[in-house]
């Protein structure tokens, strides 16, 4: 195996371009999308009240993940980060998997997201197909994409702004209603007054809720994909990483609690998510066209969710390329440092798994369970990356430090190894991560085996 700064230097070339500020708004919008806006119903729905709880214990795996990944990023910037690190510090098969698994997921979340802007549009144009307002998105973002990664980096701070402000003043309307400012005091007996009290299922709602929870932190990760980009990584990319899991972690407890607060929970659980539950919540404090703003919001996040995912997975596929796992051609870099070819491959991949959800939305959930399952096997296999990085480098060697090494990475690895179990055990929605990802396992596996073996005979 080459050593591990052969492996890093094979992913030279992309431009150094985004700033301190705009890696950390990147980094909240990937992780701040739909799933908070519009999925925070189905966990409500798990847990009750009790959902604070589920994300507090997301938060905490989300956090040890970002801890670590600092500490691999502070040495080794690389745009394949964690595919970079995984085969590194475990193996080529854990590199090889680890990013095609992550590539397909951004895939089909660019996919789901397109189709979602488009059903948006309708709100406003209700004469136009959803499929026309799909492809025009992504036409435009793939061209952004194509730009070079300053242009990428100022679209997606413009969206972030928009949901970041959009989460603030929910927090702060919901507050004054709460508070009672310029109207009756709402108060939070909704937490703990209705039937079942704060944990109407028990501690057994809290933890389903918590795989939703954790889903609504899968993103973070995106910062440490665009260490190649940023100047100065080692000290700049540490410290987004923290900065916005405690961010995040905020926004998503106190959203949520004024939320529950403002709207009783029973309105706002899985079964009455055909609305978003934060517009019941801009309804309540009488601001006028509650729903047209909230739908501009939602509209912002699917956007924004797009956009990051295709420079997600066009950099999977430019450092798989540049590994020699991918065809040659899509690691090849244009003019302005962006990698053109792995864009314009993930773009068509992305029209597939759009235009498979407009044909049949059973194929697609096939497909979603790709990126569920994927979400928490990334950051399984980034715990057990640092687990065997810690092995071979001395900590006061390291210019970053995680606290509690390693009692948290065995924590989070348990953690998270469990909430893969129960989805597979589950007889409802979540076992569909099973059907399709441990197949999709044994497919990459098999393609790798493959692959190995075609370059040992060319050699």
């Amino acid at each position: 195996m080459e050593d591990e700064d052969a492996i890093v230097a094979r992913e030279a070339g992309l431009h150094p371009a985004l700033t301190r500020g705009q890696i950390i708004m990147i980094g909240l919008g990937g992780a701040i999308g739909t799933g908070l806006f519009m999925g925070s119903g189905i966990a409500i729905g798990y847990a009750g009240p009790g959902v604070l709880l589920s994300y507090l214990i997301a938060a905490f795996a989300a956090i040890v993940v970002v801890c670590s990944l600092s500490e691999m990023v502070a040495l080794h910037p690389a745009a394949g980060s964690f595919g970079v690190y995984a085969e590194t510090y475990l193996s080529r098969w854990a590199g090889f998997v680890v990013r095609y698994t992550y590539w397909a997921a951004q895939v089909i979340a660019v996919g789901g997201e397109a189709v979602a802007a488009g059903t948006y549009m309708t709100w406003w144009f209700p004469g136009v197909p959803v499929w026309a307002w799909s492809l025009g998105f992504a036409v435009i973002l793939l061209f952004v994409n194509a730009r070079s990664v300053a242009k990428f980096g100022t679209i997606e701070y413009l969206f972030s702004i928009i949901k970041v402000t959009a989460i603030v003043g929910f927090i702060l309307l919901g507050g004054a209603a709460i508070l009672g400012v310029g109207q009756p005091a709402v108060g939070v007996h909704n937490l703990y007054a209705l039937p079942g009290g704060f944990l109407p299922h028990g501690l057994s709602g809290v933890w389903m809720g918590t795989i939703m929870a954790i889903f609504s932190f899968v993103g973070i990760e995106m910062v440490a994909v665009a260490s190649a980009e940023t100047p100065d990584p080692k000290t700049t990319i540490p410290a987004a990483l923290r900065a916005m899991a405690v961010r995040l972690a905020l926004f998503y407890l106190l959203a949520l609690t004024v939320l529950m607060s403002v709207v009783p929970w029973t309105e706002t659980g899985a079964k009455v998510v055909s609305e978003s539950p934060f517009v019941r919540v801009f309804a309540h404090t009488g601001l006028p066209a509650a729903a047209g703003i909230m739908n501009f919001v939602v509209l912002s996040a699917a956007l924004s969710s797009m956009n990051a995912n295709i420079y997600l997975s066009a950099r999977m596929l430019f450092s798989l390329s540049r590994g020699g796992y991918a065809p040659r051609r899509l690691g090849h870099l244009s003019p302005a440092g962006a990698p053109t070819a792995a864009i314009a491959t993930s773009g068509v991949c992305v029209a597939a798994a759009a235009a498979v959800s407009f044909f049949t939305p059973l194929a697609y959930n096939y497909l979603f369970g790709v990126a569920l399952f994927g979400a928490i096997f990334v950051w399984i296999i980034i715990l057990l990356s640092h687990l065997s990085f810690r092995r071979r480098h001395r900590a006061r060697d390291l210019p970053v430090r995680m606290p509690f090494f390693p009692g948290l990475q065995i924590a989070g690895l348990i953690l998270l190894s469990a909430l893969l179990v129960t989805m597979g055990l589950d007889t409802g929605f979540w076992n569909i991560s099973w059907i399709v990802g441990v197949p999709w396992l044994g497919l990459l596996t098999a393609a790798y085996v493959v692959q190995r073996r075609g370059v040992r005979s060319a050699t």
